[in-house]
């Protein structure tokens, strides 16, 4: 095991899958700058060759197409944007195009590609820098959406994403890329679609992605003094989703709340409610609940985004509410990191 960052561990997962097979190669704006996409790519190009390592024009809709084709002979891209917000302009490439293939020519061709995204919030990055869009690529059959937590995640979920056969979309939420953590020494891969419990609970099912999964353990660690037992779960992989992991926690704790990065209406949040709700009923103490983003842009001001966020204190509220119990005090035991757009006191970038 090696203790490391989220970021080296990512860096780590791609020197790991290009030295594994030449058939990967790794580009995007950014992947052979000095700072190396907040340092992920760094000793990429130097060690595998221009060939298989490079910068790209900013247009991102040709350049998508260009691993599409890539693709369909027998090359594995990665390709790397420094916002989730830029890639949109690919849509078009990856939900017609990739994500299709597979089924449109009878499973006999299928598209290797791995897209990486850097998305966040916090320091002035507002409505066009910030956006948590994993709800928009899960909706679209035939691609496989990725959120890791922790560094042992980013590697292995990245290694099996690069290897995976159809075209993964691999989410980073940028307050994680210096989150420490011990992670495996080479080709360790982590299963898609297969969910982690990173604490055991008796009282109510807390499901998280990505960043959230941290706000989740900072609530639980403060509701377990108050006599409340949670469950946490980081789903890890948001497309296929691990139904069997939250059923059996629920049918537990009969009780759930899901956290989501994204915007309210249309989350993945809310397609956990529905399920649960749908399917476990009868097992349910209380209606289940979800905490997501509010529906309105992202502000850039510093002061407008003073609560905006979902925080461990809004969680511990949540929970303390659906348990029967008051909430006064939580917000005062649980305040916002000072500035409040940052993770915590400990966290000194990226930009």
């Amino acid at each position: 095991m090696t203790e490391t960052t989220f970021a080296q561990a990512i860096n780590l997962a791609l020197h790991e899958a290009m030295f594994l097979d030449p058939a990967v190669i790794c580009y995007g704006l950014g992947v052979t700058d000095p700072k190396a996409v907040f340092g992920t790519t760094a000793g990429l190009e130097q060690r595998f060759g221009k060939a298989r390592v490079f910068d790209m024009p900013t247009s991102e809709n040709a350049m998508t197409g260009v691993a599409i084709g890539a693709a369909l002979n027998g090359i594995k891209p990665v390709m790397t944007h420094q916002r989730l917000d830029f890639f949109l302009l690919a849509l078009d490439q990856l939900v017609n195009g990739a994500a299709k293939w597979y089924y449109m020519f009878g499973s006999q061709v299928s598209v290797p590609i791995t897209i990486r995204l850097i998305l966040g919030r916090g320091w002035g990055q507002g409505p066009t820098h910030s956006q948590n869009l994993q709800a928009w690529f899960a909706h679209i059959p035939g691609l496989k959406v990725v959120m890791p937590s922790t560094p042992e995640d980013a590697k292995g979920l990245l290694l099996s994403a690069i290897f995976d056969p159809n075209p993964v979309v691999f989410l980073e939420h940028r307050w994680l890329h210096n989150t420490v953590g011990s992670i495996p020494d080479g080709d360790v891969r982590t299963p898609l679609g297969k969910g982690k419990i990173m604490r055991e609970g008796e009282d109510i099912t807390l499901v998280s992605m990505s960043y959230m999964t941290i706000e989740a353990l900072h609530a639980a660690d403060y509701l377990v003094t108050q006599g409340i037992s949670c469950e946490v779960i980081d789903l890890r992989t948001i497309k296929p989703l691990d139904w069997e992991m939250v059923f059996t926690s629920v049918v537990s704790t009969g009780r759930l709340l899901a956290l989501d990065s994204g915007f309210t209406t249309g989350s993945v949040a809310g397609e956990i409610v529905a399920r649960v709700a749908m399917d476990l009923f009868g097992r349910l103490k209380v209606a289940p609940g979800r905490l997501a983003m509010p529906d309105v842009p992202e502000p850039t001001s510093f002061a407008l985004t003073k609560g905006f966020y979902v925080r461990a204190a809004d969680i511990a509220v949540k929970v303390m509410e659906m348990m029967g119990r008051s909430a006064e005090g939580v917000r005062e035991a649980l305040p916002e990191p000072c500035p409040h757009d940052v993770p915590g006191d400990w966290f000194k970038g990226p930009f």
